[in-house]
């Protein structure tokens, strides 16, 4: 088995096919990632150092796409980001069908998890892949089957998790079904790789546009003096017909932030506007823009402008318990406050130093100092009663106080 692409998505599953016995080959174009593998270390939350070191032998990682070759299945795990324009970057995976066309041999699977639109499997890796002379179909086999991990969360986990598999015919989809049902209770098969690449937008999109929905609500019911956090309690008490969705500052992650614009992409290609999805993306990427004005609101009715204030941020990864933050919407307030002059600080308990090398802060003098205290994420180490009584006012926007009766505290 290899895995190309040992991030939060590889890692975990090259770990649960040495778990189940298989034979891992993971590569990763980071030699330091691969250096950190070998002596034991992990990177990812979700896979802890003691289960590396208790793999015996039975994961190696490697930088050299030729080890590939020894494979029976390749399980391809590289980034899908956007580019500058919120189009699909598909040059990661570009070159991994590149390489691997070096080195293909007949008769291996090779599958795709990375997220991306539909068409992607057939019409982009696959003739990379026969770059090799190989025919996809006949020499080897081809299939999507889309990732479904959600990091942090331990209910729902790769082996409890249905898998859709889907491949370019019904030998590939067999093919990549019997490799994960070593290591997944239920794999679902799909009449092909485009329905399983659309199935998984469908997945996110669905989220993104309640989350839209429920954040866009929550900008109307500030401005009626209307509790959005009663409305949704009240909404959610109804039986049938409603799912719950919890306003905040905006999505972050991999996944729900960057699908709604891989599903456009495609549409638009054939010439079908996705109205409706885009405006959910719009709306979503808006928020923290409305969480800095709300800010600024709390700020103001004290007397203190936000040029000359003091703001404490809690929480900067994307969502609790993890230290993630691609896409967090914790980033984009920081960079608009400070934009307005304000003096801004964070801390973290899963982040203590961000990408551009802003370190965090020490709780306790942090919350006495601030201005401002603004709850972004609601990891589980923080104390809700703690941050009201220590800091002077507080801005939550993710309704963690909400059972608090405090005077100093502005709910989203």
């Amino acid at each position: 088995m290899g895995i190309v692409g040992l991030g939060y998505v590889g890692l975990p599953l090259a770990v649960a096919f040495a778990e189940a016995g298989v034979e891992v080959i993971g590569l990763d174009s980071d030699p330091d990632k691969v250096a950190a593998l070998d002596r034991g270390e992990s990177y990812v939350e979700d896979v802890p150092a003691s289960v590396l070191t208790s793999l015996d032998g039975s994961f190696t990682a490697t930088t050299e796409y030729g080890e590939m070759a020894e494979a029976d299945t390749i399980v391809v795990c590289v980034p899908t980001p956007l580019t500058e324009s919120r189009e699909p970057d598909l040059s990661f995976l570009e070159d991994a069908g590149n390489a691997l066309a070096k080195v293909l041999r007949k008769g291996q699977t090779v599958i795709l998890e990375s997220t991306t639109y539909p068409g992607t499997t057939r019409e982009v890796l696959g003739p990379l892949l026969e770059k090799s002379g190989l025919q996809a179909g006949e020499d080897f086999h081809l299939a999507f089957s889309p990732e479904r991990i959600d990091p942090g969360r331990t209910d729902y986990t790769i082996r409890t998790t249905p898998k859709l598999v889907g491949g370019i015919d019904p030998a590939s989809t067999e093919s990549a079904a019997a490799t994960y049902e070593q290591i997944c209770d239920e794999v679902v098969r799909l009449s092909g790789p485009d329905a399983a690449e659309m199935a998984k937008l469908l997945e996110n999109v669905f989220r993104s546009v309640n989350i839209a929905l429920v954040n866009e609500l929550a900008q109307l019911c500030e401005r009626l003096g209307v509790d959005v956090w009663e409305v949704v309690d009240a909404a959610a008490t109804k039986p049938f017909g409603f799912m719950r969705f919890d306003p905040g500052p905006g999505m972050g992650g991999h996944c729900l932030p960057i699908d709604p614009f891989y599903l456009a992409y495609r549409a638009k290609q054939y010439d079908f506007p996705p109205e409706f999805v885009e405006l959910a993306g719009k709306i979503n990427q808006s928020q923290p823009e409305f969480c800095v004005a709300l800010a600024g609101k709390v700020l103001e009715e004290a007397g203190v402008e936000v040029g000359d204030s003091k703001v404490l941020i809690l929480g900067v990864a994307y969502k609790p318990g993890v230290g993630d933050t691609r896409e967090s919407p914790a980033i984009r307030i920081i960079s608009l406050l400070e934009e307005q002059g304000a003096a801004v600080s964070f801390h973290d308990p899963h982040v203590p130093e961000l990408a551009d090398g802003r370190k965090g802060v020490d709780l306790d003098p942090a919350l006495a100092e601030a201005d401002l205290v603004i709850i972004v994420t609601a990891h589980p180490e923080f104390d809700p009663g703690e941050i009201v009584e220590e800091a002077e006012r507080v801005l939550d926007l993710r309704g963690v106080t909400r059972a608090l009766e405090a005077d100093n505290v502005t709910l989203l």
